[in-house]
């Protein structure tokens, strides 16, 4: 989920926490676990930092390691720890318990978007996207929000946030048969389909599709029952060339292949250098896949220079290829 609503959930997880007798009994308590709720909510993310060393950093790790369960151990206790140094006469017990309740919080909610988490490292490196919720969806964070207010005005925060937590648990239910009817009616109309993935977006009736078969990728909207097919690419294998294993070595494609599921590639060939780019198929934006990994390799299989990240426009790209320009 998005920074906002993941805020949003921390303060919910704070109210419910007054349903807890020792919470009750002491403001102090109750303030604490509070603020470290809300911390809590977002500490995986902390892994944004990564940002400042290098998009193949990030991308490797973002949503990974910092999502794990050993991370979720060790995010409650240093934040619990850092309010307990504030608040000492505490009950630590309780403020670590709502405090570790809200970091897995936060991890199962990622885990029902198309970007996913890898929530179970170090069982296993997979990524985990139900694809079943938009990173930010609306109706989630406007429902947590009212809960936030209602709070303001003087609710009792414990009914409010367990009628809040049934209605997004209804939501979550509705939006898992959405997916259900959604992927029944590709598997029907795409006979030979072997994958599916979905995109929820902020329109609650418009997904993003894509179906891999046989021999082709489609990339799709769906709504109300209408898909419409926005491009096709033939599937080509990879070819086991000098090249092509020469850009598995690069640490920006490995990123990129570790993350991403469904994808195509390009080669280009040049006088000086091979030209190979991977392109996710999941992030598609006004006809563009802007989510690639780009490699340039010389005629000793060198790497020349590569990137992977999020690009807008090709003349971007190629200043981000620095050797090259």
């Amino acid at each position: 989920m998005d920074t906002a609503t993941h805020i949003t959930m921390g303060f919910a997880v704070g109210g419910l926490a007054t349903l807890d007798p020792a919470v009750q009994q002491d403001p102090s308590l109750a303030h604490a676990v509070l603020i470290g709720a809300v911390i809590g909510s977002h500490a995986p993310d902390f892994d944004t930092l990564f940002k400042f060393k290098d998009n193949a950093t990030y991308i490797r790790h973002h949503r990974g390691s910092s999502h794990s369960p050993l991370a979720v151990l060790i995010w409650s206790v240093l934040v619990s720890l850092a309010i307990y140094f504030f608040y000492p006469e505490v009950a630590f017990l309780n403020l670590w318990l709502w405090i570790l309740f809200s970091v897995i919080f936060h991890v199962f909610v990622d885990i029902f978007n198309a970007y996913g988490t890898q929530a179970l490292k170090p069982f296993t490196n997979k990524w985990i996207a139900l694809g079943w919720i938009s990173t930010f969806d609306p109706y989630i964070f406007f429902l947590f929000l009212a809960g936030g207010f209602a709070w303001l005005l003087g609710a009792d925060p414990a009914v409010t946030y367990l009628i809040v937590f049934f209605i997004v648990f209804l939501y979550y239910i509705k939006r898992f048969y959405d997916k259900k009817e959604i992927t029944d009616i590709l598997n029907k109309h795409f006979s030979d389909a072997q994958r599916i993935i979905t995109q929820p977006t902020i329109n609650h009736n418009k997904w993003r599709v894509i179906v891999e078969a046989t021999d082709y990728y489609y990339v799709a909207d769906y709504d109300h029952g209408h898909i419409d097919i926005k491009d096709t690419f033939r599937k080509i294998p990879l070819p086991n060339t000098a090249e092509m294993n020469a850009a598995f070595q690069d640490k920006n494609v490995k990123a990129f292949i570790d993350f991403s599921p469904m994808y195509r590639y390009e080669i280009d060939r040049y006088d000086d250098y091979t030209e190979i780019r991977f392109i996710d198929l999941r992030y598609r934006s006004h006809g563009h896949y802007p989510f690639v990994a780009i490699v340039a390799i010389d005629k000793f299989y060198n790497i020349i220079s590569s990137y992977t990240g999020w690009v807008y426009s090709e003349d971007k790209l190629q200043k981000k290829l620095e050797p090259l320009s």
